[in-house]
C-alpha cells in the first residue's frame, strides 16, 4: 500500500512517520502549464488544514496551494525558487513544495488513496 494520499484540490501528501511531504499532482501541473514562480511558506509556520500555504504562478494563472493537513512547516523546497519548472518536470518527486510535522495524523484518513484520486480525476 502506498503512503501517498491526495486531495480533490490536486495536492499530494507523502507520509514518513509524523512528517508529510506535500506538492501538487501531475494533473494540477498539467492544468497550470509552465510554472514560472513559486511562493513557499516560511519554515516554522503553523498551518491548518485547508489554509493557503503556497502560491504557484504559471503562464496561464496563479493558484493557491492549500494545506491538505495541519502541521508545522519544517522544510521547504528552496530549489523551486531558482527552478520553478521542476514542478512541471517532476511534480510528484523533485517538485515537492514543503514538509510538515503533522499535528493531527487522523486528518490523513480523510484524504484519497491513489485509486480514489485517479477515479476522481477521470470523472472531471
Amino acid at each position: 500500500m502506498s503512503n501517498t494520499r491526495y486531495t480533490k484540490e490536486h495536492e499530494w501528501v507523502r507520509l514518513d512517520g509524523d512528517t508529510a511531504t506535500i506538492g501538487i499532482t501531475a494533473y494540477a501541473a498539467d492544468q497550470l502549464g509552465d510554472v514560472v514562480f513559486i511562493e513557499l511558506p516560511e519554515v516554522g509556520r503553523s498551518v491548518k488544514k485547508g489554509e493557503g500555504t503556497a502560491v504557484v504562478e504559471s503562464v496561464k494563472a496563479a493558484s493557491d496551494v492549500y494545506a491538505p493537513i495541519s502541521g508545522e512547516v519544517v522544510e521547504t523546497n528552496t530549489a523551486l525558487t531558482d527552478d520553478p519548472g521542476a514542478v512541471n518536470k517532476a511534480p510528484e518527486a523533485d517538485g515537492w513544495f514543503m514538509k510538515l510535522k503533522l499535528s493531527d495524523k487522523s486528518e490523513v484518513d480523510g484524504l484519497l488513496d491513489e485509486t480514489g484520486y485517479r477515479a476522481f480525476v477521470d470523472s472531471l
